[in-house]
């Protein structure tokens, strides 16, 4: 008997419409479109990984036959040839390709799939082997590529930075008053802050100069890196009968730990590493969570220090501290700079009005 598409129409159960879907409905396709998206997600990271692998496995076939035949560099043209005829609808088998493989091979001499770099896109890794002069630069821009989700543009923006000698370069006193994780805590820390994106061009109004510089600043001290939560400015804790108040108080997501961050827009000086290691104390006591939250860091920001002076007031710390400088501003600028209260006063502004977080 056959069965006319009008007929199949009303034997075919129509789907539920507005008031008639079940409560629920809709966050139930929500939820089924993110496995979807994630599924597609890990698919395409799969095959990126897998085409990564592939390119270093011919860089070290090649540099090893290289190696024990004797021959030139001139090999890799005809080799370059021999693989666009074997595989005409792939692309990425040219002479120059051919050359980024073997050097990612010399660079990499373990198999790359054990790299972060291997969960990066090929024009990354490309850049990469551009701009970095050793394997130490290649591993850190490539974990922090990864870890942060870079686009091509903005891993570029960094490697020119120099953020891999910024990175972890603060004087503290981690090594004795934290000494288990040591490593991780000076890895959150850098010296100096580079705050050289502030560009107004010609003479620009004092009051122009001013938001530009206090909008780039908030941001930078709100952005200070991956795993930093913002938590509060002038963040009051009480004491006896006395209230004090935190520049800016943060949490690291990764290290579990509550970060002060006090600011100085003059020299530091062992009085300020003081103030702050008695409110990291205060933090611990009052704030922090015994349980879920290892000690309290503290990082004091200035606009310059003394290394001898710094070293020994760290030492006579019992506060697990970090001083560091913040740099590349036009003396100009500097004049402008803020107090340490206007600044925190501003953050408030800022965030109150953004929402932002670290």
């Amino acid at each position: 008997m056959r069965i006319t598409q009008n007929e199949l129409a009303q034997q075919t159960p129509i789907p539920a419409q507005g008031s008639e879907l079940p409560p629920g409905f809709f966050e139930l396709v929500d939820d089924l479109k993110a496995i979807v998206r994630g599924a597609h997600v890990r698919a395409q990271l799969k095959v990126n990984t897998e085409m990564i692998a592939m390119y270093w496995e011919i860089g070290r076939t090649i540099l090893e036959r290289r190696e024990r035949e004797g021959w030139g560099t001139k090999i890799i043209s005809r080799v370059a040839v021999e693989l666009r005829t074997a595989f005409p609808n792939q692309r990425g088998f040219g002479t120059r390709s051919l050359q980024y493989m073997l050097k990612m091979a010399r660079l990499w001499p373990e198999p790359i799939v054990q790299q972060a770099a291997a969960q990066l896109p090929w024009a990354h890794i490309q850049l990469l082997m551009d701009k970095c002069n050793d394997r130490a630069e290649l591993d850190f821009y490539s974990q922090v590529a990864v870890y942060r989700g870079m686009s091509r543009s903005e891993l570029e923006s960094v490697i020119l930075s120099k953020a891999h000698l910024t990175h972890g370069a603060a004087l503290s006193n981690f090594t004795f008053t934290v000494p288990d994780e040591s490593e991780a805590a000076q890895e959150i820390t850098k010296d100096p802050y580079r705050l050289d994106f502030t560009r107004l061009t010609g003479e620009p109004a004092e009051r122009d100069l001013e938001d530009a510089l206090v909008t780039h600043l908030v941001r930078f001290l709100t952005e200070l890196g991956v795993g930093f939560a913002f938590v509060g400015r002038q963040y009051p804790i009480k004491v006896g009968d006395e209230e004090f108040r935190i520049d800016l108080l943060f949490y690291h997501c990764k290290l579990h730990r509550y970060v002060v961050i006090e600011l100085k827009t003059d020299k530091a000086r062992p009085a300020h590493l003081g103030q702050l290691g008695f409110y990291v104390t205060v933090v611990d006591d009052l704030v922090r969570d015994e349980e879920r939250d290892d000690p309290t860091l503290g990082i004091l920001i200035a606009k310059s220090r003394d290394k001898g002076t710094i070293e020994y007031a760290l030492r006579s710390n019992n506060a697990p501290l970090a001083v560091s400088t913040y740099a590349a501003l036009p003396p100009h600028v500097r004049e402008l700079m803020p107090s340490a209260e206007g600044l925190s006063r501003i953050a408030d502004d800022v965030l109150d009005g953004d929402g932002a977080a670290g």
